[in-house]
């Protein structure tokens, strides 16, 4: 196995990524969306975090009708920012994009949403993602490869005591089928190791994915500093964290198989993050199937879903490693390094 042209979630065909970044004085946040080909994409979910922000999740629900989505949007703002996905489902009817209802060419976009607590990091509470952010980000969509770190819904995230960020991985199986994810990392858990300094999923790396991620030296390795960093400051307070993303894969999957993928690649997160699925974050996956290959077995599934898994993990990772110190504290806002400048000689040219 080894990852596709781009390693990031547009290696499914057919998908594109756009993010609206606000990072100016006073803000700290953004938006991500993930589009389906024009038809839609089958779509499940699952929510494993004890304080999700979410839209439409219960549509997802194979009992029930609709069995495409158009449009995935991640963004920060809390629960204030699940506005986004109103610009995003208004540019999309502009398209003529959505589910048929009514006479012809009357639509309805489907448009799932989850978002992530980034509120204040910037300096201002009342700066989060609206509708024009959304559709902001739907215009900059494109099927080149996803930019990563402190972009879109990862512009404030931070991911235990170090900055976090988008993050975007991928893989083509033996057979063919391609998987891939794309994560917003706003961990209240860490995504490093106190021991070694090293993220904790380093090792999932395919061939020499990872290969430029050392361990840090011996003069940087203090080891209650970098258990200090990957604390977040933010633990024991609600509400303050989540870890959101999207699995994509090219290969045709029900409803039910699409959320059972999302819940295996929870497990993703397990293999990234300690601890993680708490009370204080809202994780939730989506998986989207855009039917371009042919149904798997039941053991193919099985590879496709586990790939997927690793594709979180590997995604988290990317996030970490991508993502820039910020200092936004003489605007009243945070302060994190990234785990980059914290461990320089780590990172190998």
């Amino acid at each position: 196995m080894a990852p596709g042209p781009t390693n990031s979630l547009v290696d499914v065909a057919g998908l594109r990524v756009g993010h609206h970044t606000r990072d100016e004085p006073g803000w700290l946040t953004g938006v991500t969306v993930v589009l389906a080909p024009s038809g839609g994409a089958v779509a499940g979910v699952d929510v494993r975090g004890g304080g999700p922000g979410t839209r439409e999740t219960d549509l997802l629900d194979p009992r029930n009708l609709v069995d495409r989505v158009h449009a995935v949007v991640l963004g920060g703002g809390s629960a204030f920012g699940l506005a986004a996905a109103d610009g995003v489902m208004d540019a999309l009817l502009d398209d003529g994009i959505g589910w048929p209802v009514g006479e012809p060419g009357q639509v309805v976009p489907i448009v799932p949403a989850a978002i992530l607590f980034d509120l204040g990091r910037g300096g201002s509470w009342g700066h989060r993602p609206r509708a024009e952010d959304g559709r902001a980000a739907y215009a900059d969509a494109s099927d080149s490869a996803v930019a990563q770190g402190c972009v879109g819904a990862g512009t404030g995230a931070r991911v235990g005591g170090f900055k976090g960020g988008i993050g975007s991985a991928s893989v083509v199986l033996a057979s063919g089928t391609t998987v891939a994810a794309l994560v917003a990392v706003n961990a209240a858990g860490s995504a490093v190791d106190p021991a070694t300094g090293l993220p904790y999923a380093v090792g999932l790396g395919l061939g020499d994915e990872l290969a430029h991620v050392g361990r840090p030296g011996s003069a940087e390795l203090d080891a209650s500093r970098v258990r200090a960093e990957a604390v977040a400051a933010s633990a024991g307070r609600p509400g303050l964290a989540t870890t959101i993303g999207v699995i994509a894969t090219d290969a045709t999957l029900t409803k039910a198989q699409c959320q059972k993928a999302s819940g295996v690649g929870h497990d993703g997160l397990a293999r990234a993050l300690k601890p993680v699925h708490t009370l204080f974050d809202g994780d939730t996956l989506f998986t989207l199937a855009t039917g371009e290959r042919p149904a798997p077995d039941p053991v193919e599934q099985t590879l496709v879903m586990e790939a997927g898994a690793d594709c979180v993990a590997r995604a988290v990772v990317h996030a970490l490693l991508a993502a820039t110190s910020v200092d936004r504290s003489g605007e009243g806002g945070i302060r994190l390094r990234s785990w980059s400048d914290a461990f320089p000689s780590a990172v190998r040219d």
